[in-house]
């Protein structure tokens, strides 16, 4: 036999069996139900990633709008000399709001 790697081997048995599988009505009502069963955990899962990451981004956000006030305190109070610090802390927030809002829009989208 020729020099086949194992993980070729390993697919061609896979393709072998899926096909045994598909002539038997158990298995191919198995093999469906697997399948749909996957693909509703997948959907749930990328929600629930979305989800998660739009809300870690709004988090995120919060703190760099705190960190705006903070800055633009210390500015007022002539602390610092410019307004560079403000402006990135605010542009900060913005960009992070904007990151966790369409990741919620995202989620609803897909509903």
């Amino acid at each position: 036999m020729a020099n086949v790697s194992t993980l070729r081997k390993l697919a061609i048995a896979a393709q072998i069996a899926s096909r045994r599988l598909g002539q038997s009505r158990t298995a191919g009502a198995a093999l469906s139900g697997v399948r749909t069963t996957a693909k509703t955990f997948g959907r749930v899962g990328h929600q629930l990633w979305l989800e998660v990451t739009g809300f870690t981004f709004l988090v995120l956000a919060v703190i760099g709008g705190i960190a705006g006030l903070r800055e633009y305190a210390k500015y007022q109070a002539g602390e610092i000399p410019g307004p560079g610090r403000v402006i990135l802390a605010v542009c900060f927030a913005i960009t992070f709001a904007w990151f966790g809002l369409s990741s919620f829009w995202r989620v609803r989208k897909k509903q």
